[in-house]
């Protein structure tokens, strides 16, 4: 026989033992396990946020309220999910207000916001911008200038809303974005003060009752300056943050007319103009 233990001409290959255990397979695969990398959490894309995107998820929807209520005055919100706006169609509807989303974080604008914001009053509506707030990226100061910078700024001429700042369940982590009450309320003066000086108006809060309880411990400090705007799919509108004894505006629907997410002013058309004229 040959040296080695093998024919002449070849190489031992490795040596695999005929028989495994069990257990010794098992520990393998886990320790492979264990050296994967942990699967990516399900988030939306930056920028993709919008009003009441996770009012659904949070609170559920049930039914819409009465229509032909003649002391209230329908209005849209949209964002880039619509794309260009049937404004004429929504217009002939009914709907004589509107907001458009301008910006995100610091890293966002709307691409379609010059459509929607110049359409809207093209066609006869009062109109405005909203911010979609991440208090976990910059300050709040920082926030209200990009509005500002972007389109959400404000004049007086009968046709434009103050600038909303949108404050609700973050889509891309944790529903506080990580703040204390405490931390959050701060975040929010500070997004409120800055667009004051900049723009001389008081900019318009759009939040979730569940939400504001959970992530500023229900604070009532700004309902005196800040008009509400309340985000709530049923038949009515239900219990309203703390300091609020009403809302000016109400998210009812994100399955209305024409485009998706449509709103209550409380109050007849020249208290839209009121508002818009400060």
């Amino acid at each position: 026989m040959p040296a080695h233990g093998h024919r002449p001409g070849t190489t031992p290959g490795p040596y695999f033992p005929k028989r495994l255990s069990a257990l010794g397979i098992l520990l393998a695969a886990f320790s492979l396990l264990l050296t994967l990398p942990a699967p990516a959490a399900d988030f939306p894309a930056r920028g993709s946020a919008r009003l009441g995107m996770g009012v659904v998820a949070h609170d559920g929807q049930g039914g819409t309220p009465a229509t032909g209520d003649a002391t209230q005055t329908e209005g849209v919100d949209v964002s880039s999910h619509q794309g260009n706006v049937d404004w004429a169609t929504l217009w002939g509807s009914g709907v004589k207000w509107a907001y458009a989303k301008a910006t995100e974080g610091t890293y966002y604008t709307n691409p379609y916001f010059a459509q929607q914001y110049n359409g809207s009053y093209d066609v006869g509506m009062i109109r405005g911008a909203y911010h979609f707030a991440t208090p976990d990226t910059t300050t709040g100061a920082v926030q209200a200038n990009y509005l500002v910078d972007h389109g959400g700024g404000w004049s007086r001429d009968g046709r434009t809303l103050p600038g909303v700042l949108d404050i609700e369940w973050n889509p891309y982590g944790a529903s506080c974005y990580g703040k204390t009450q405490s931390a959050m309320i701060s975040w929010i003066s500070s997004f409120l003060s800055q667009y004051k000086a900049r723009t001389g108006r008081d900019a318009v809060i759009y939040t979730a009752t569940s939400w504001w309880t959970e992530c500023t411990g229900n604070y009532a400090g700004f309902a005196s300056a800040s008009p509400l705007w309340v985000a709530r799919y049923a038949t009515a509108v239900g219990t309203l943050p703390a300091g609020w004894g009403f809302y000016t505006m109400w998210q009812y629907t994100s399955s209305g007319p024409t485009v998706g997410d449509h709103d209550k002013y409380n109050g007849a058309l020249d208290r839209v103009v009121a508002l818009a004229n400060g």
